[in-house]
């Protein structure tokens, strides 16, 4: 076991940042719209993003210096700049989900007895909370140690935790008794989870963050067959749990004759009670809260790394400039909920959902820059890309694309 556990490295950090609160609360929203057959997207997200994280994981390891800088060196440094811009674009996206999981992970546990909105969830309360956390990351952002190191252990640790949380939750819901007969929901259904869903399973930014990842492991080319088994252990610990979440909500929610909104973390809470009874929206609101800070600072890694690098500032851990970027990267995040929060008139699953969602207009380029970087006529011998991981990172560039699109001519339908 401690072996195994051993043989999982960089793609776990990846794994964590994409298991963060928005993928719980959309996972549980498309589980009441969709049911079952939303599952063929989270099979389709997972096995698509083991493809390009372990693209990107045998691209870390094939070349000597950083992806944007060799995106620099062969197509130009303002090729490699709009790549950063969109990573960081991306992350400060994900960034606000994690912000307003924070606010909306603690609301419940300081409702009053008459359910009025506590303190915590109003103007000077959000700003408060938000203004306090961010520091607090920061602060250990600056003062951690082995940074990289600390984050492994940290992140397979919350890993692990959720993952025997909701399949124990899973367990108990799967063997209850529905109570209601299903009734058909078809003219109930929302586009936008959907796309949030499969935004924030198929997350190319994280998968791009792999190539950083495997040489601050220190792996080289005689690891790459390593790196092909840590993405496909950990992206697929991954998409059990989100299928585990959304069968889960399926069970509890979708179908009822009585309409389910989902619009804040204390209804999805309700997917609990089979388990904990009326202490589910405890332990459900302390799981958002352990899924947002576990994902909280790597997020914010992802944007502050990248964009450094592409500005050819480095992406080392310790850089200042990485450190500076990665700050900006929290600090956007926050501003960006605090402005949304103010005046919440929209739910906060809802605000997730959404944001989610909009992070598939900048995979494409991503995806397309992974496969460039793949695909160069000098990778040849040991140095080649496996032409089965090309093959899911090209299916899964036009996937990207065809979600981008739509994602698109929803926005301008609106």
């Amino acid at each position: 076991m401690k072996r195994l556990l051993n043989s999982i490295g960089p793609a776990i950090i990846v794994a964590a940042i994409v298991l963060g609160p928005g993928s719980i609360l959309t996972s549980s929203k498309v589980g009441a719209l969709y049911g079952y057959p939303a599952l063929g997207i989270v099979a389709l997200s997972t096995v698509l993003l083991i493809g390009m994280v372990a693209l990107a994981a045998r691209i870390g390891v094939i070349y000597e210096d950083s992806p944007c800088d060799q995106i620099a060196s062969r197509l130009g440094r303002p090729v490699a700049v709009a790549v950063g811009l969109i990573v960081f674009g991306l992350v400060a996206i994900f960034q606000f989900s994690n912000n307003v999981a924070i606010v909306s992970g603690l609301a419940p546990l300081f409702e009053s007895a008459d359910g009025s909105a506590p303190w915590i969830s109003k103007g000077s309360g959000v700003t408060l909370v938000l203004l306090g956390f961010n520091a607090f990351v920061i602060f250990c952002l600056y003062r951690l140690r082995h940074l990289y190191r600390s984050i492994e252990k940290i992140m397979k640790v919350l890993v692990g935790l959720m993952v025997v949380a909701f399949l124990i939750n899973f367990a108990v819901v799967l063997f209850s008794p529905r109570g209601y007969v299903p009734v058909s929901q078809e003219g109930s259904r929302e586009l936008m989870p959907l796309l949030g869903l499969m935004a924030t399973t198929f997350s190319v930014a994280g998968a791009f963050y792999q190539a950083y990842l495997v040489k601050e492991k220190g792996w080289t080319l005689t690891d790459a067959r390593r790196g092909v088994f840590d993405s496909v252990m950990s992206i697929s610990i991954l998409g059990l749990v989100t299928a585990v979440i959304l069968i889960t909500a399926t069970r509890v929610f979708h179908g009822r004759p009585e309409p389910v909104a989902l619009l804040g973390v204390g209804d999805v809470a309700r997917q609990l009670q089979p388990l904990f009874g009326s202490w589910a929206k405890v332990i459900f609101c302390v799981g958002i809260l352990a899924g947002a800070t576990s994902s909280f600072l790597v997020n914010a890694l992802v944007g502050g790394t990248v964009l450094s690098d592409a500005l050819g500032k480095g992406s080392r851990l310790q850089s200042p400039w990485l450190l500076g970027l990665t700050t900006l990267a929290l600090l956007s995040g926050m501003l960006i909920a605090l402005f949304n929060l103010q005046d919440a008139k929209i739910g906060s699953v809802t605000l997730i959902t959404v944001a989610q969602a909009l992070t598939v207009i900048g995979l494409p380029a991503l995806a397309l820059s992974l496969i460039y970087l793949g695909t160069r006529p000098e990778l040849t011998g040991n140095r080649r890309v496996p032409p089965w991981i090309i093959i899911l990172a090209i299916a899964g560039f036009i996937v990207a694309c065809v979600l981008a699109v739509r994602m698109i001519l929803l926005l301008a339908a609106r």
